[in-house]
């Protein structure tokens, strides 16, 4: 053909009517497709323009299909979590109780989100959450927002805006997404007051650090990390003490939401209160079990102020999240926390875990061993601590471990594994038994069985 030769190139009705462009219009629409195959058509004009060769018809429906692929990679889909991470962060945390769930599938229609089924007028958002958080701590204040960060933002920028806020050097923490304290404290309007070093903060670097600018004093938990040796920091009750003498409030950010009991080095809610601290800040998708939620607990004047604010207005929680935190603390309050899957994995027994391990090693053969492994609270919480478990160690010979794990990725219902000295491993404490079938199959997929 002489002349031009981008006037090769298939017309828009044409590539539209190809059947990989035809399939993808039943799920995406015309409008869409029609503009992934613009730019598949001007990207072929300009490259036949520099010298390339002219595409195919397929060429350029291949590329407009891809285009779509590309632009919805990123959506959230369902996945097997193989990482024996419980809390993973990256696939969302707390995964919710059967409840929870429940909840929010009746929330997607209309629901009385604000509105009192009563008197007929409009209601208090999450009035029934606070209710029962108070009722769960025997705290005389609640209240519930988006997460624990809002929570933090909301209380320092209420209680403590252009004053100052004391806290050790060892809990400035960077909270992921390097999202840092101190950011937050900037953010809200609050001055920083550094007291203390990173080892060691006593009493006394507390007490010297007060003036009458002194608004809060604030203990965060450092909930991912943690400092050993020689190191020093004063009680919850004699900062409470000081701060009572001071006449200034005690805000304690517990971060991971353990309510009471044991859990390694947790700092609990219970014990947070009877120390006396003001209010109290904790997430809800963490030990706690919930959707991400940030909770704050304490005396109920300051909880007012809070809520009474223009900024809880910004960081109010949603009416799915509302509807999952209200099924999750009715679940705490019955104290039924084995319907919790954090509580479950969490407690797990070891043989429990063993014997399911071994079903899975036998089905796959000579492949697969067994090996002795942890799993970890993940998440910002219990660091250092793991949980003793029983791994499946896959051999991924002739191929490597980062080529089984990326087939596992591309699963319908995609697996995340771990790999470790070459191998694939997968830790079975977080994976629901009910999904162990189907990792069975994927993983006899991606090993080429």
């Amino acid at each position: 053909m002489s002349g031009d030769p981008r006037r090769a190139l298939p017309k828009m009705d044409v590539v539209l009517a190809h059947p990989r462009i035809a399939e993808q219009m039943s799920s995406w629409g015309r409008p869409l497709m029609t503009e992934m195959t613009r730019r598949a058509l001007e990207q072929a004009r300009q490259g036949v323009a520099e010298g390339r060769a002219l595409p195919s018809l397929d060429d350029i429906a291949r590329t407009a299909a891809r285009s779509v692929a590309s632009l919805t990679a990123g959506r959230l889909r369902a996945v097997i979590n193989a990482t024996g991470v419980v809390l993973h962060t990256n696939l969302g945390r707390a995964p919710l109780c059967a409840a929870a769930r429940e909840a929010v599938n009746t929330a997607t229609g209309y629901s009385t989100v604000e509105f009192d089924l009563r008197t007929g007028g409009r209601g208090r958002r999450g009035a029934t959450a606070n209710a029962l958080l108070r009722e769960l701590t025997g705290a005389p204040g609640a209240l519930a927002v988006n997460n624990a960060a809002a929570a933090l933002f909301l209380a320092l920028g209420v209680l403590a805006r252009d004053r100052e806020v004391l806290v050790s050097r060892g809990e400035l923490v960077e909270i992921g997404g390097e999202f840092r304290v101190p950011a937050i404290m900037e953010a809200a309007g609050v001055k920083l007051v550094e007291v203390g070093s990173t080892n060691r903060t006593h009493l006394a670097d507390y007490a010297n650090a007060i003036s009458e600018r002194t608004a809060l004093l604030m203990v965060v938990h450092p909930s991912n990390y943690r400092i050993e040796g020689f190191t020093a920091q004063p009680s919850l009750t004699d900062l409470v003490h000081l701060a009572r003498k001071a006449g200034i409030p005690l805000l304690h950010d517990i971060g991971s939401g353990l309510l009471r009991g044991h859990m390694g080095d947790e700092p609990t809610l219970e014990e947070s209160l009877a120390a006396g601290a003001d209010l109290a800040v904790f997430s809800g998708d963490k030990l706690f079990g919930g959707p991400q939620a940030g909770l704050v607990v304490g005396r109920s004047d300051l909880v007012e102020r809070l809520s009474r604010h223009p900024i809880a207005r910004a960081v109010r929680i949603d009416k799915l999240t509302l509807a999952a935190l209200e099924a999750t603390l009715q679940t705490h309050l019955s104290g039924r926390l084995e319907e919790l899957p954090v509580w479950r994995m969490l407690t797990l027994p070891l043989g429990d875990v063993r014997s399911r391990a071994e079903r899975m090693v036998q089905a796959l053969g000579e492949a697969a061993s067994l090996g002795e492994g942890a799993s970890v609270a993940g998440g910002g919480s219990l660091p250092g601590e793991g949980m003793p478990s029983v791994l499946v160690q896959i051999d991924p010979r002739p191929v490597t471990e980062t080529a089984v794990m990326a087939r596992l990725r591309a699963e319908d219902l995609p697996v995340i594994a771990r790999a470790e000295r070459g191998r694939v491993v997968v830790d079975l404490r977080t994976v629901f038994p009910d999904q162990d079938e189907i990792l069975l199959r994927s993983l006899r997929r991606a090993i080429g069985h």
